[in-house]
């Protein structure tokens, strides 16, 4: 739709299901109150200490800080940090959690607890352990811990494995794969494997970079951006900053998500407190709303009306592409009537994007969960970077890919080759370094994990942050799959429900850490858009707690499994030396080898195109067909429900709340959906009322692998056929589709039916 013809938000279509509890932007004053109320509690001394520290951003990977100091950006604007950012530290600066939960509390009663009551514990301050047998958490030595930690990992290599996240720095992530290598495993899950992992695999293949190829300097000299699947309003708050700057000089947003998100129609910017905090900026001037895992078609759509008036940059195809020819045939040849009605967007508002696109003189096509987390979802990055490149929006300033990471430096850990997928240069330079071959095994990704350790094929798995339990589909798969683990060590900083729910079979170990402000050491990080932070050494507000770095756990353990070779580990507990590592084996990192002398952040060489020259064979970007998705749901009677009982079939999107980071909960409610639970399933009116589902009615909601019971219905402005639950806590129902080139499960696209009676078998 396009807003720009209803500049009164209040009256303006798109906005008629929001239900009463919604606001009419995205940001603005509860953001103040949220600053306010945390800066003048009984940690606020510590909130803002941490906030001026100079260290990057705990949250997502489009946050700030580092040597420039915690408010500022990489271009040194000020005013950046965000309320993800406040609510990240402020989880981490609270009071230790008391020693008598684990003494008082069986884990019977641990698992009792939410993700929410999980996290307001409190940090964690003392190494523990949960014997095989017992019923309680117990302290554990830090000798002990070794010497489990090292006969587990003495396994055969293909028997031990590693999952980790993004909240460690670049140098812990170095030392993890590199201690994992040199045992001889390539079982490298991480947590970009369920969500990103497709935009890496498209990306690699197109233009033989699987990053961003878009700075934040690069970003300001566009003049649209188009902006799918994609909740950035709260998942990357600081990125609104330059969509409105955007806007506000002359430039299109088009937002393409099946919901309509206030803050990405309205959203009121604290940076800009007098022409946007309280009015709210307009963000989108076109919102389309696809059904959830149509992006190709949609896209499709695009290239088609664009092939249609001539305006496709030909030229610039046969110069710098491979494989155009057939991506136009397919979108020729592809009737509109077949586009329409597999993405459910009407012609007349494909057309309208399409004209914006075709008519900008610099795009930036960006992307999220929404995108990567369907079962087509390698096939739906091509489509969106095929755009770009049939309107030349690839390879110069202002425009190209850009896909939008969450967690702070999970972009980093791909990087340092936290992955099965490890590139030709980063393998032949560890080959050098370690002075042997490194042809491993194919290794397991995040859902290979799980698979193989439920079959037991896994002895042992080290967690280094994360949260692999809930962060998985199917939960009770998940659980028993980790319980078959003979020995699972987590490293984390805070309680979650992966300490209660992800157990070993014999030893389940929890390692305390410093979070990044604290650490006794500098660290790095990696942003989304490709720019390397140092971070300051710190104290830890803990007294007397037992904390220990990854870097000297995995230093320590390293040592004690590998000795002196083929390098010398201790030594690499100064993270200097890492340093040093990393910029000789890291394709673009060579300005690590003097970060620790310069204090000199940097952006990745080879990463930020502004001509069309692309690192693939041919020197150009290759173009894939991509087929059109089939998105027949499931009917009733294949949930085993009646079709005597009032029910309807839903696309079922999961997603986080509005204070949410991953699986981590800060708050119950989303005051921006109107959700005023975590137990509630947002629906279009039409689809419950079909349904006999009033507003506020309470449902059944039954996934393939479960259900979920007494779940509040609340109307919202989604489109008919999808609807929205919150994750982790759906993930309970299903057993998602796996995109097979990615092993990404289709998290945003999760067939369930929704009921208020008991079911009736037929």
């Amino acid at each position: 739709m396009d807003i720009d013809k209803f500049p009164n938000n209040q009256s303006n279509p798109i906005l008629e299901d929001k239900n009463e509890n919604t606001p009419y932007i995205g940001g603005g004053l509860p953001i103040i109150e949220y600053w306010a109320e945390h800066t003048i509690s009984p940690e606020g001394a510590k909130l803002w200490q941490t906030l001026l520290h100079k260290s990057a951003c705990l949250s997502c990977a489009w946050g700030t800080g580092g040597q420039k100091g915690g408010f500022t950006n990489e271009e040194g604007e000020k005013l950046q940090r965000c309320m993800k950012s406040v609510e990240a530290i402020s989880a981490e600066i609270k009071p230790a959690v008391p020693a008598s939960v684990f003494t008082n509390n069986t884990i019977d009663e641990l698992q009792k607890l939410t993700s929410y009551e999980a996290d307001r514990l409190g940090r964690l301050s003392f190494p523990m352990i949960l014997r095989e047998g017992k019923s309680h958490y117990d302290r554990i030595s830090w000798q002990e811990i070794y010497n489990i930690a090292t006969d587990a990992f003495q396994k055969p290599p293909e028997r031990v494995a590693s999952y980790s996240s993004g909240r460690s720095s670049n140098e812990a992530a170095y030392l993890l794969q590199l201690m994992m290598r040199v045992l001889g495993s390539n079982n490298l899950a991480d947590c970009s494997d369920l969500c990103h992992a497709p935009s890496t695999t498209a990306l690699k293949q197109m233009f033989g970079s699987n990053t961003s190829m878009v700075s934040l300097e690069s970003l300001k000299k566009s003049d649209c951006v188009v902006l799918t699947g994609s909740n950035a309003a709260y998942n990357n708050p600081r990125l609104m900053n330059e969509l409105i700057k955007l806007r506000d000089r002359g430039g299109k947003v088009i937002v393409i998500n099946p919901i309509v998100e206030i803050g990405l129609v309205k959203f009121g910017s604290p940076a800009f407190p007098v022409k946007s905090l309280f009015t709210g900026s307009d963000i989108a001037n076109h919102y389309l709303q696809p059904i959830p895992g149509s992006d190709v078609a949609l896209f499709m759509g695009i290239q088609k009306y664009i092939i249609e008036q001539g305006l496709v940059k030909t030229d610039y195809l046969q110069a710098y592409t491979e494989g155009w020819e057939a991506v136009l045939e397919s979108a020729t040849s592809t009737s509109w009537e077949t586009i329409t009605t597999t993405c459910g967007v009407a012609k007349s508002e494909i057309e309208a994007a399409a004209k914006v696109i075709a008519s900008a003189k610099a795009v930036v096509f960006s992307w999220a969960m929404g995108v990567t987390q369907q079962a087509n979802s390698v096939d739906n990055v091509f489509s969106i970077a095929n755009t770009a490149l049939l309107t030349g929006n690839a390879g110069k300033e202002g425009a190209g890919t850009m896909p939008i990471r969450g967690h702070s430096n999970v972009q980093g850990f791909g990087s340092m080759g936290v992955t099965i997928h490890l590139k030709k240069e980063i393998k032949a330079a560890l080959e050098k370094l370690l002075g042997r071959s490194l042809e491993l095994n194919s290794g397991y990704d995040t859902r290979k994990l799980i698979e193989a350790a439920d079959e037991g094929k896994v002895d042992t798995l080290i967690c280094l942050g994360g949260n692999l339990f809930a962060a998985n589909p199917d939960s009770t798969q998940a659980k028993r799959a980790l319980s078959k683990i003979d020995t699972v060590i987590y490293l984390a900083t805070k309680p979650n429900l992966g300490h209660f729910h992800g157990l070993g079979k014999k030893n389940t170990i929890i390692i305390p850490v410093f979070a990044r402000f604290e650490n006794p050491h500098k660290t790095t990080s990696e942003s989304g858009n490709n720019f390397v932070r140092l971070s300051d050494e710190g104290t830890t507000h803990l007294k007397d707690a037992d904390l220990i770095s990854e870097v000297e756990f995995l230093t320590q353990l390293a040592h004690r499994l590998h000795g002196k070779t083929p390098i010398n580990w201790l030594q690499l507990q100064d993270p200097r030396y890492v340093r040093q590592l990393i910029a000789k084996t890291i394709p673009g990192y060579e300005k690590m080898a003097q970060i620790d002398a310069t204090g000199e952040e940097f952006t990745i060489s080879g990463r930020i195109f502004t001509q069309p020259k692309f690192p693939t064979p041919s020197g150009k970007a290759a173009m894939f067909v991509s087929p059109l998705p089939d998105l027949t749901m499931p009917t009733p009677q294949d949930f085993g429900v009646s079709a005597s009982v009032p029910n309807v079939v839903v696309a079922l999107i999961t997603a986080r709340s509005y204070s949410q980071h991953n699986t981590v909960v800060y708050k119950l409610d989303d005051q921006y959906r109107g959700m005023p639970h975590r137990n509630c399933i947002l629906m279009n009116h039409k689809d419950a009322e079909n349904a006999k589902l009033g507003d506020r009615t309470l449902v059944t909601v039954q996934g393939n692998a479960g259900k979920l019971e007494n779940v509040e219905v609340i109307y919202g402005s989604v489109r008919q056929g999808a609807a929205l639950m919150f994750y982790p806590e759906a993930n309970a129902i299903f057993k998602a589709r796996i995109e097979v080139r990615s092993g990404t499960p289709a998290f945003k696209r999760v067939p369930a039916i929704v009921y208020a009676q008991p079911i009736s078998t037929p």
